[in-house]
């Protein structure tokens, strides 16, 4: 069964940092670009960073630039999302996605709240 699924969520505040888990099972996920995004409650999701296939060149929303990490563990199957500075402007649910041409599979999100 193919699975992603995200942990590392929770309460912080303002100024804390978090690391969350993205473990892909069912595929190989260095063979997919993996992507984080969040949805705050009334907003669309949004791309917050990701991470290519093979070469693991990184991109990143504007609004995390230099505060958020992406990076891969091909051996864990998982990538990882670092996330220092949090702002309550963070909070949302995060969510990964892997893309592969046509393919892609989205995890059920996990909850980050970021209190002043």
């Amino acid at each position: 069964e193919v699975q992603l699924v995200e942990s590392g969520g929770g309460l912080v505040q303002a100024g804390g940092s978090l690391r969350l888990s993205c473990a892909a099972s069912g595929f190989t996920s260095d063979d997919y670009a993996i992507g984080w995004f969040r949805q705050a409650p009334g907003k669309e999701r949004e791309g917050v960073s990701c991470i290519s296939t093979r070469d693991d060149n990184t991109y990143y929303a504007d609004s995390v630039k230099g505060r958020f990490t992406i990076s891969r563990d091909n051996a864990k199957n998982t990538v990882y999302l670092q996330m220092t500075s949090l702002k309550p402007e963070d909070t949302a649910v995060y969510y990964c996605k892997a893309t592969r041409l046509w393919v892609e599979y989205w995890g059920q999100g996990t909850q980050v709240t970021v209190s002043s």
